[in-house]
């Protein structure tokens, strides 16, 4: 019989080869899609069965992608929406944040539970009101329907609401015994301490936006305004088997960006969801 300490050991050696297993289920279509990148003749055969060892080891693939500059015609696309989405969700978030958590105004509650409530309507729903609202101001085909929709971000404003509520609030009574009005206490007291959440407010917007694939493919049908999902896409569905290799390759240098800035940024999240609350206490 075992003891309960040697229970609990054995239920956390198994909970955790559980999880070693499914870490590695998820991860192995990204090996699996590098490994055919790096195969010199998967553009002639798919390799079968898969393998995460390439046979014969080239960068020829990729070597294709950089010869032919599509990609970073897309990349400078992503990269420009990207940037002012995110400035604008984040900016956005941190003002509403701080509205929710120290203004005082009427219907408060009532508005909060309104920015909830839109987390719980399903992208699609609001697609056609969408497309039809920036189809009369005529913004088709333009980078703004890509970059409007990031002001409303009802998950940064509900994360930096919670920030803001673990801060003391002597912070701000004491500048406002100073004289300092709402925005200067926001501004010089409050939004230096939000490095965390903001840092980790960034990285979500800029992965929603740079990964975002069904808006654009609605608003934008012009070749040079084309977003990297979406020349992912069109190159798959053209190619289809004959380039795989190459769509690997074009495919793994898609994503380097999102890789590129999580890992700069990723000490930033564990402490910003600490600071929020939203540790499952």
């Amino acid at each position: 019989m075992l003891s309960a300490t040697g229970k609990n050991k054995l239920l956390s050696g198994l909970l955790f080869l559980l999880l070693l297993g499914l870490g590695a289920l998820m991860l192995y279509p990204f090996l699996w899609m590098v490994s055919v990148s790096l195969e010199r003749s998967s553009n002639i055969a798919v390799p079968f069965p898969p393998r995460l060892i390439p046979e014969q080891f080239s960068l020829f693939n990729y070597k294709l992608v950089f010869e032919n500059g599509v990609l970073f015609k897309t990349y400078a696309n992503s990269a420009n929406i990207a940037l002012f989405s995110v400035i604008l969700s984040v900016s956005s978030a941190l003002l509403a944040g701080y509205a929710f958590s120290r203004g005082e105004f009427r219907g408060k509650k009532l508005l909060y539970f309104a920015v909830l409530a839109t987390m719980m309507i399903p992208f699609e729903a609001r697609l056609i009101p969408m497309f039809t609202m920036f189809n009369d101001l005529g913004m088709i085909n333009t980078k703004y329907p890509l970059i409007f929709p990031a002001i409303i971000n009802a998950l940064g404003i509900v994360l930096v609401k919670q920030y803001f509520d673990r801060l003391p609030e002597g912070l701000r009574e004491s500048a406002k015994i100073d004289g300092a009005n709402e925005f200067t206490i926001f501004v010089r007291i409050f939004a230096p301490l939000t490095g965390p959440i903001t840092a980790t407010l960034a990285i979500l917007a800029f992965q929603d936006s740079w990964n975002s694939f069904l808006w654009p493919l609605v608003v934008i049908n012009d070749q040079d305004m084309k977003t990297v999902p979406l020349f992912l896409s069109s190159f798959s569905s053209e190619n289809g088997n004959r380039l795989v290799g190459v769509t690997m390759a074009t495919a793994a240098m898609s994503i380097l960006p999102i890789v590129l800035v999580f890992l700069f940024l990723q000490k930033y999240i564990i402490r910003s969801i600490a600071l929020s609350g939203l540790k499952g206490e």
